[in-house]
């Protein structure tokens, strides 16, 4: 009797199909509650950007709309339905679109479609206030952009309880391209921010230190951390490793899973009580979620624990997806290697701001022996001088109580923090006016500013007693026309190009 046994290379085949779906499959409750938490995250967003919302969206805040394009050199590709109108009861309607998509997918009612809104709405609010996004605004959109290929409603939804037979799906975990980029997103960030991280501050063990002072990024809390000098290096190491050698860890081993899982949960918490980044540790742990192993759930019920179903998307749809997969390869490859001194193909480079799928994760690559801060000097009617940033405090112009943490929030910090570079200054008369004119609609006539500067200064902490580094950034009124008291002067190019990210 003749048996016939599968060829060396079927065998191989099988083989590595079961190790990357093992690696790559993800349990669909797991998806649930990344789905739940996704879309709290939209709504808090959307109520948190409302404090300001006058001065950042409005069309004649701090970001002008033309001022928004020109940022963008006019390239079509990077869009924003906020700026479609120049009027602030339509930027009003897309804040309130990421919110109410947010909800909707957190319930999960028509959630193929509040995912796609959802996605739109947020790349646009990110893209309108783009001076003052952070690292945790890109990755919100990126893992909303693989979750438009994923089945996000299949349990724990209104969708599931309103299907027929609801309440279990036919297999526990899905498998195709969607998992697939999910996972390697999740990984790349962390791979990318410690591959950056690969120099002198951080090997020589003192970034942490840096980075958790006020006058940096850092909370009282974390300044306190930072002040703790057998803690610094091994924390900061730690970091680096944690950073390299988990995703590598994650993809390796799946067994361990459960483990490095809580660890990064743990490693967002312990940066949202140190680290003043937005809403980027919240954004953090819930790119987690979906990697949860489905025994964190317990048993699914009738042995589908560890049934994996087919990828029942349109066949178009998975090509999109994995087309868009290898766009943001190509985009990681670009930005951690020698090849991103030269500019990608163009037509490359636009298919990956359509999507926005940038893939720049070098967060905090470099800390310098920095202390850094800004105020903005306000003069009033009534002869006093006060910080119209913090409110009406008295002036400090050497290393305001607080630092960074005295501002109104995180993304007042980014802005300010980057508003001395070249591609960010021409921001700065906009800025200094709309604080003034937003500052005079609040006060009576005693109070009224009549003259406003905003000043950035740092000191080299390397050199001991260094020497305060300030420039004037912006002011309002503007400079008189023959030039007395010129911006110029004080924003030259060598110290624009000394000051930090």
């Amino acid at each position: 009797m003749h048996v016939s046994l599968p060829g060396s290379a079927t065998v191989l085949r099988q083989w590595m199909h079961h190790a990357v779906q093992r690696r790559f499959a993800i349990d669909v409750r797991s998806l649930a509650a990344f789905r739940i938490a996704l879309g709290l995250v939209l709504v808090a967003d959307a109520l948190l950007r409302t404090r300001d919302f006058s001065l950042m969206f409005a069309a004649d805040g701090i970001f002008p709309p033309p001022l928004i394009r020109d940022y963008f050199d006019g390239d079509p590709t990077q869009w924003s339905l906020a700026l479609v109108w120049d009027d602030t009861r339509w930027a009003a309607a897309i804040l309130a679109l990421e919110g109410i998509a947010g909800a909707c997918l957190a319930t999960g009612w028509r959630t193929t479609t509040a995912t796609a809104l959802a996605w739109l709405a947020q790349v646009s609010v990110f893209r309108r206030t783009i001076p003052a996004a952070n690292a945790g605004d890109l990755l919100l959109s990126c893992l909303l952009f693989w979750s438009l290929f994923l089945p996000l409603g299949a349990v724990w939804s209104r969708d599931a309880s309103r299907a027929a037979g609801a309440g279990e799906p036919r297999a526990m975990r899905v498998f195709g391209p969607a998992t697939v980029a999910l996972v390697l997103q999740v990984m790349a960030v962390y791979v990318g921010a410690g591959l950056a991280k690969w120099n002198a501050s951080w090997l020589g063990g003192e970034a942490v230190r840096y980075a958790l002072s006020v006058h940096d990024h850092g909370t009282p809390l974390g300044m306190w951390l930072a002040q703790a000098d057998w803690l610094v290096r091994p924390l900061t190491w730690g970091v680096l490793g944690a950073e390299i050698i988990g995703p590598l860890a994650f993809i390796a081993w799946p067994t361990a899973r459960p483990v490095i899982v809580v660890g990064f949960l743990v490693f967002h918490v312990t940066i949202w009580l140190t680290m003043s980044v937005g809403l980027f540790a919240p954004i953090g742990m819930v790119a987690w979620l979906p990697l949860l192993p489905g025994s964190v759930w317990g048993r699914a019920g009738r042995g589908l624990a560890d049934a994996v179903g087919r990828d029942c998307r349109p066949a178009a749809a998975r090509w999109v997806c994995a087309a868009a997969a290898a766009l943001a390869a190509v985009s990681f490859v670009h930005d951690r290697t020698p090849w991103q001194a030269r500019p990608l193909p163009a037509p490359v480079r636009q298919a990956i701001h359509a999507a926005n799928l940038t893939q720049e994760w070098g967060m905090f690559g470099t800390v310098p022996p920095l202390e850094q801060w800004a105020y903005s000097r306000g003069e009033l009617a009534d002869g006093r001088v006060i910080d119209v940033l913090r409110e009406g405090r008295p002036i400090e112009a050497d290393r305001p109580t607080g630092g960074f943490t005295s501002l109104p929030h995180h993304r007042w910090h980014k802005l300010l923090w980057i508003l001395p570079r070249p591609k960010v200054r021409p921001f700065a008369p906009s800025v200094a006016a709309a604080l003034a004119r937003d500052w005079n609609a609040r006060h009576g006539a005693e109070e009224q500013v009549v003259a406003l500067e905003i000043r950035f200064a740092h000191r080299n902490l390397a050199a001991r007693d260094g020497p305060v580094q300030e420039m004037l950034v912006g002011a309002w009124p503007d400079r008189d026309s023959d030039g007395t008291g010129s911006l110029d002067r004080f924003l030259e190019a060598d110290r624009a190009s000394r000051s930090p990210r």
